[in-house]
């Protein structure tokens, strides 16, 4: 009996979501035993042709990590839809856009200028020369993928089947995942393939929270002395954990939480919340300032928001490609895409 085909593919990400593949250890043998991996160009010699070559659906699963940032990474999740049955979205960039999906706060214009202009302190440049798409050179033409205007999540250019969130994601969820696919025990498309629950109702630290919790100064994690058994959001550290799914340690603290730091958000919202940056300003702004109407003056209020250093990188780290805003709006941008 033949065995099932597995692809992945890596796009706009950072390569984590390719090492937890190899971060299955000895389960990756498992794995191995169970399938025929027909597409996997970061780990071994596979090529564009090898997969036009196949014909439709003759993949059975597709893992598709990182962000869409060029023509070439949306032509190669176009072409891997058509050839598999399923698309995983695997891992935070492909789901909401990931860190890439921050670049949206700017436009491909600005982008350039800042990495190859006279902005960037360890760019040598005085000409300002920037990557070009078509280049003629003595062996004929070399062309480089079109660099879009905005990243987006796998799902925002192609159908998407599944999810498995985290930056990266765990091993157990990798492998549960790869186990149920085979299986054919297929739960409802659309399904996040990690426990749906708010990583603060699995956390240890959560009974340490006062019940009518109240902020008065925003502190940065960096800049105190962290208590390991407290409460982040109890110790004025703003910790993403209320907003963010939980499983990136099983039913246990988060990977993050246990290493005494607080919660990213990379695991992405449980289903309840829709835009996660949105949800987290109005978790804070319920327990900012609450001892007295002294506390809520504009004057006060502007302090607190003074101590939090990038707010809009802090509250979309992961998914600002799949809030509701998307992007910022470039009025001198040349291309929409």
């Amino acid at each position: 009996m033949a065995k099932p085909k597995v692809a992945f593919y890596w796009c706009a990400s950072c390569g984590g979501c390719e090492e937890a593949i190899v971060d299955l250890h000895e389960d990756l043998l498992k794995v191995v035993e169970l399938i025929d991996i027909v597409f996997w160009p970061c780990a071994m010699d596979f090529k564009t042709s090898d997969v036009k070559n196949m014909q439709d659906n003759e993949i059975t699963v597709c893992f598709i990590n990182g962000a869409i940032r060029t023509d070439e990474q949306e032509e190669m999740a176009k072409l891997l839809r058509k050839k598999a049955q399923l698309i995983v979205s695997f891992g935070s960039c492909s789901q909401l856009g990931g860190i890439p999906g921050l670049a949206n706060f700017w436009d491909r214009e600005s982008i350039f200028a800042s990495s190859y202009g006279g902005k960037c302190p360890s760019v040598d440049n005085p000409d300002g020369v920037v990557p070009q798409e078509l280049s003629e050179v003595p062996e004929g033409e070399l062309t480089l993928p079109k660099f879009h205007n905005t990243v987006k999540a796998t799902d925002q250019v192609i159908d998407v089947d599944y999810y498995l969130p985290g930056c990266s994601p765990a091993p157990y969820l990798t492998m549960r995942a790869i186990k149920t696919i085979l299986s054919g025990d297929l739960p409802p498309k659309g399904t996040v393939l990690a426990p749906n629950k708010a990583l603060c109702e699995v956390c240890s630290r959560n009974e340490t929270k006062p019940e009518k919790l109240s902020l008065d100064k925003i502190n940065r994690v960096s800049l105190v002395e962290v208590d390991p058994e407290k409460c982040f959001l109890a110790q004025g550290i703003i910790c993403m954990g209320p907003v963010t799914r939980s499983g990136c340690n099983g039913e246990n603290d988060g990977r993050c939480i246990t290493a005494n730091m607080p919660c990213r958000g990379c695991y992405g919202p449980p289903s309840e919340v829709h835009d996660v940056g949105a949800k987290m300003i109005a978790a804070l702004a319920s327990v900012v300032g609450l001892e007295g109407e002294e506390d809520m003056s504009e004057a006060h209020v502007q302090k607190l928001l003074d101590q939090i250093v990038d707010p809009a990188g802090l509250f979309y780290r992961f998914s600002l490609a799949k809030s509701y805003f998307r992007r910022k709006i470039m009025t001198d941008s040349k291309e929409e895409k």
